[in-house]
């Protein structure tokens, strides 16, 4: 896959479009579904075999397309919160207590979508950690059961950038979709579950070239509108969170708490 994208919905369906006879990957199960007005795609990653194929750990991908709230649908952003506080739901089992990681930059745009996230989430108290380092100092102090990292992913396709949601229970590696590669979040490094919360915010600009041209790989191409749209996931994110984290509450009720 060479790292084009953070995607594993995107990664099964090239592995798809290259697949001659095989109408059935080893190691891989992947199917869609639509719930709520929110297209959901379900990627599992079995073993060593689908995570060779796809090039990405073994776990559970789910990934939602979040085209009603692309298009600013009325009751869309309600739906999109409540259908990501499901699907993290699933992933988290109620924990008594969760530690959110904002990872990226929030004076960049396309990089600030962990940090954004994270001031839609209520919580009991904030801190901003970015490094792998501090995410687990705070843990091993504040022993939470479960870890939270929200960051900015990489695309292939320019229609998933700040449409799509991925939730993760295989961790993350900042950087990972345009070669910057750094220490990963998982449950191996933090001696805890890990559920990772990402948005394509950005691809790589070879992605849309049909061939390869000179100065292509190094530049990054992001929505114009970002920082619109950027801020809109991460808000929609933080909320399902917060629904997530805190059962019984609506969206109305987290819309009061975090005005």
């Amino acid at each position: 896959m060479d790292g084009r994208t953070d995607l594993a919905m995107e990664a099964y369906a090239l592995w798809k479009q290259d697949a001659q006879d095989t109408t059935q990957l080893p190691g891989v199960k992947a199917r869609e579904e639509d719930a709520g007005g929110v297209h959901i795609t379900r990627v599992d990653i079995l073993d060593e075999r689908g995570q060779a194929a796809l090039g990405k750990p073994v776990g559970r991908y789910v990934t939602l397309e979040l085209r009603a709230l692309a298009r600013k649908e009325e009751g869309s952003f309600e739906q999109a919160a409540q259908a990501i506080g499901r699907e993290a739901s699933a992933f988290l089992h109620s924990p008594g207590s969760a530690l959110c990681a904002g990872l990226g930059n929030d004076e960049i745009t396309p990089d600030a979508f962990g940090p954004w996230a994270l001031g839609s989430i209520l919580a009991v108290s904030y801190t901003h950690l970015r490094a792998l380092e501090l995410v687990r100092a705070a843990a091993d102090f504040l022993q939470p059961e479960a870890i939270i990292a929200l960051d900015a992913l990489a695309a292939m396709d320019p229609a998933r950038l700040c449409t799509t949601v991925q939730l993760t229970d295989a961790g993350l590696a900042p950087g990972s979709g345009i070669g910057n590669h750094r220490a990963a979040f998982t449950k191996q490094a933090l001696g805890r579950p890990v559920l990772a919360v990402g948005a394509p915010t950005l691809m790589r600009a070879q992605s849309l070239a049909e061939r390869e041209l000179p100065g292509l790989p190094g530049l990054i191409v992001t929505p114009r509108d970002a920082d619109v749209r950027v801020r809109e996931l991460a808000r929609v994110v933080g909320f399902g969170l917060t629904l997530a984290l805190h059962p019984g509450l609506s969206v109305q009720d987290a819309a009061r708490f975090l005005a």
